[in-house]
């Protein structure tokens, strides 16, 4: 097996941030494992002798000494995989303001510098993927989660926009869209969203794909 450099997964909680984990651990590569608190990610980082961190994707500085830590234990990424989310409900015109903007911050601006933690290193090997975790409410939004909504679309926005711009540089970025309810044993099971993750990183650069709808089919 070659050489497999790491995959940092941002949001890596018991569901598809652990099924995704597993996924590309079990194809040799190293993982790193971001959360919001690190005791819910101690027995899968015993499970796969990952790296943690524990961070605040609404603080920015918190990520780079996340990242910076990354580097120097296990070296440049060669996968991202953002699937944190900063869950604010509430209706457009009940949702405090404050929290409106901490959730843009930390699914969207969070999102963003992630990315640009992980550029560099990839734009001077030629090759590696970025992958988001969508959601359906970025195409079909819900009232009583506005912030939800408002965030999906943007991450879907910005993950486009990424992709015109980094893929003459080698860098595959892509989103899985999921559009159901993400349930272990059912057609929206997180080893079936983990899957899409680790194919998209697969494809060959002929057959790069920037989204992909998951219904559960």
């Amino acid at each position: 097996m070659p050489e497999r450099n790491p995959v940092v997964i941002v949001g890596a909680g018991p569901g598809i941030g652990a099924a995704t984990a597993r996924r590309f651990d079990a194809a040799g590569y190293p993982v790193a494992l971001f959360s919001r608190n690190s005791a819910t990610t101690r027995d899968l980082a015993e499970e796969l002798s990952a790296a943690t961190a524990e961070v605040d994707t609404g603080d920015s500085a918190s990520l780079m000494a996340a990242f910076q830590v990354v580097r120097e234990i296990i070296g440049d990424p060669e996968v991202l995989v953002f699937n944190a989310l900063a869950f604010v409900p509430g209706s457009p015109t009940e949702i405090d303001l404050d929290a409106f903007d901490a959730a843009l911050s930390a699914n969207v601006t969070g999102a963003l510098a992630c990315v640009q933690e992980v550029v560099p290193a990839m734009r001077a090997a030629g090759r590696g993927t970025i992958l988001l975790t969508g959601g359906g409410m970025a195409l079909q939004p819900m009232t009583r989660l506005a912030a939800v909504g408002v965030a999906k679309a943007a991450q879907r926005s910005l993950f486009q926009s990424l992709a015109a711009e980094l893929s003459p540089d080698g860098i595959h970025v892509a989103m899985v869209t999921i559009r159901g309810m993400v349930k272990e044993g059912g057609p929206f099971a997180p080893a079936l969203i983990a899957e899409e993750h680790f194919r998209l990183h697969e494809q060959l650069r002929d057959d790069w794909e920037v989204e992909v709808f998951f219904d559960g089919q």
